[in-house]
């Protein structure tokens, strides 16, 4: 058996999985989509979604790295042929989105910055400063305008820092982890305690928390659940395959999968804690209602924090240890992104960990740079939604599709049963053969109906087929063309 990286010890494993799953979507999409769909009440579709669709593929995934060895193209491969076509999908879109997502890390990285060296305005004044002096945002994706000089910057210190961290394989990663993984769980309890602290934060939590049983009824609900599910596990982007592909064979799988998924689901909930603790201050000391200042994405964590922020006394030291929450949960999930692709092209072409970092880094910067220009927050906005909503998914479903119907969910549970902590019973292959393809194809039929009745966002038909159809239609074509070209002579014998 030619040699692979391990991790240093089952510890370091479970933290750099956890630091995957935790990221900025725990900060500020969960919170929004609870809010926006039944408040309390959603935890309901949540917590059925998560062990539905959530648990059963992380379970799936960890499994299949571990037992065939190999990043996700390499392990479904070895099942057939062809289905080395879904791992290179998954690990187009988890490229894809690397691209926009380190230039999100990029303004976080300049808001470290001016919150030492620039004085906190609020309101208007401050969305002026995040979206015409920050991104120099132009009218429409049509137009491109000019690269932004701090977000260049901060694009690349977010690339330096990955290729530092994963340029030595998983060693370094079990290293860096230790610090970046409890780092923002702190930050966030620390921020949640100041805002617990303040004039109107409970009736913050009252409008996070109170429950809307009535959304229950909306299919939408239950759609947004299964999302946010599926992109906070980093399902589907080959990481965790990956990841669990460093492990020896006789690791541990389902107790794995269980704290993995669990510590995902209890930060992102206790992450809304904090969140709306600070909407609620913000609302009263603006005299407007909760609705008003409620905004989800970059606009909750470029705009609405730091109005709240230049509210409170000691301004900068609580706007640095904001900014640098966003930068320790973003990291995480980053450098996990570029390990599952550069794990991919190793397996492979059987090249160096720093050759196959280096390269990858350097290609995801110069890609980057559209994002970095005065249109780059419509383009980030069109391609994250084709990447979460149709590319994840429909890697998902094809996981279920391979396993289930092919390889054989009893095969694989006796191998999962035989090594783990405790065992999964015949519950595990009725969710992998039937419940969770049928929900996720339920999901994807639905968004595909839902985009063709109503425009996203309202973005012209030619930017929407530019930088969602056809983004997914060439990491289709890409991946069809790295499954047919031949690799190295070892993964020819493994076929």
């Amino acid at each position: 058996m030619p040699h692979r990286d391990r991790w240093a010890s089952r510890p370091a494993f479970i933290m750099a999985a956890v630091g995957s799953a935790i990221g900025l979507g725990n900060l500020w999409r969960f919170p929004m989509v609870a809010y926006e769909n039944g408040g309390g009440a959603f935890l309901i579709p949540y917590i059925v979604a998560l062990i539905t669709a959530g648990i059963p593929l992380v379970i799936l995934e960890y499994a299949v790295g571990q037992y065939f060895q190999g990043s996700s193209p390499g392990a479904l491969g070895k099942i057939k042929k062809p289905f080395a076509m879904i791992g290179w999908w998954a690990l187009g879109v988890g490229a894809t989105i690397s691209f926009y997502y380190a230039v999100i890390m990029g303004w976080s990285w300049d808001y470290l910055v001016f919150s030492f060296t620039q004085p906190w305005a609020g309101g208007s004044e401050n969305a002026a400063a995040f979206f015409a002096h920050v991104l120099r945002r132009t009218s429409g994706p049509g137009e491109i305008g000019v690269i932004s000089w701090p977000v260049l910057i901060g694009l690349a210190a977010t690339w330096a820092c990955i290729y530092w961290i994963i340029k030595k394989g998983v060693l370094r990663v079990g290293k860096v982890v230790m610090l970046t993984v409890p780092l923002p769980a702190l930050l966030t309890l620390l921020i949640l305690i100041r805002g617990v602290t303040l004039p109107g934060a409970m009736e913050g939590l009252k409008w996070y928390l109170t429950p809307d049983f009535s959304a229950l009824l909306s299919g939408k609900t239950w759609l947004q659940a299964y999302a946010q599910v599926f992109f906070s596990l980093s399902l589907g982007f080959g990481i965790l395959t990956a990841y669990a592909s460093y492990l020896p064979k006789r690791s541990d799988i389902s107790n794995n999968a269980f704290i993995t998924s669990f510590a995902d689901a209890g930060f992102a909930f206790f992450a809304g804690f904090s969140v709306f603790s600070i909407l609620g201050y913000l609302a009263q000391a603006q005299g407007v209602p909760i609705a008003q200042v409620v905004e989800g994405g970059p606009g909750l964590a470029f705009v609405v924090y730091p109005t709240a922020i230049s509210l409170m006394p000691a301004a900068p030291l609580i706007a640095a240890a904001f900014f640098l929450t966003l930068l320790t949960l973003g990291i995480d999930s980053a450098f996990s992104i570029v390990e599952g692709v550069v794990a991919g092209v190793r397996d492979k072409w059987n090249i160096s960990q720093n050759a196959a970092a280096g390269g990858f880094c350097l290609f995801g910067f110069v890609v980057g740079l559209l994002f970095a220009t005065g249109a780059g927050l419509y383009w980030l906005d069109i391609v994250d939604h084709w990447m979460n909503n149709y590319g994840l998914v429909v890697i998902g479903f094809l996981e279920c599709i391979a396993i289930g119907w092919f390889y054989g969910t009893k095969k694989l549970r006796d191998y999962i049963n035989e090594v783990s902590d405790f065992q999964i019973g015949w519950w595990w292959d009725l969710f992998i053969k039937w419940i969770t393809p049928l929900a996720l194809g339920w999901a994807l039929v639905a968004n595909v109906v839902e985009e063709f009745k109503t425009p996203y966002e309202g973005y012209p038909t030619w930017a929407l087929i530019a930088g969602g159809w056809s983004v997914v239609a060439l990491i289709i074509i890409v991946a069809a063309i790295l499954t047919a070209i031949p690799g190295t002579k070892r993964e020819r014998e493994e076929m």
